[in-house]
């Protein structure tokens, strides 16, 4: 008895103190960030279908979009209705973030585009980004 209960003080003594504070894993962002982000989330399959129609004219591989990527170049409403115009800047990855261009999509978002409300309008390559050579491998020989 005498032995459990030295053992018991012991691990007492030696055991740390476990200090937990709750911290939120959201950083301090403002309005326009959140809604940007919510935006981009919202586009991202229409973005990404665009985009691998694209590249599968170049590359055997699909490409990444990761949200983090795109960007919001220009947005604004279409007259005092509930239709907006939005621009974003796509930077398409393979691999381990591999760059292979830079695109810029145009769509217009509005109640009666169904099924998502948002219609591609324009689509613009603006940059091709040449791959490493091990990554060669997925271009295509046209």
């Amino acid at each position: 008895m005498k032995s459990i209960l030295m053992t018991i003080l012991a691990f007492l003594m030696f055991s740390g103190f476990v200090h937990a504070e709750s911290k939120s894993s959201v950083p301090n962002e403002t309005r326009e960030e959140i809604y940007s982000d919510m935006l981009l989330l919202m586009l991202s399959p229409q973005i990404e279908a665009a985009i691998n129609k694209y590249y599968s004219k170049t590359l055997t591989e699909n490409p990444q979009v990761y949200p983090y990527m795109i960007d919001v170049v220009f947005a604004k409403r279409v007259d005092t209705s509930f239709s907006f115009i939005v621009t974003v800047d796509v930077t398409p990855v393979v691999g381990p973030h591999i760059s292979v261009g830079k695109d810029r999509l145009t769509f217009k978002i509005s109640p009666g585009i169904a099924p998502s409300q948002a219609k591609l309008i324009k689509y613009e390559h603006l940059e091709t980004h040449e791959l490493p050579p091990h990554w060669k491998r997925i271009l295509r020989h046209t």
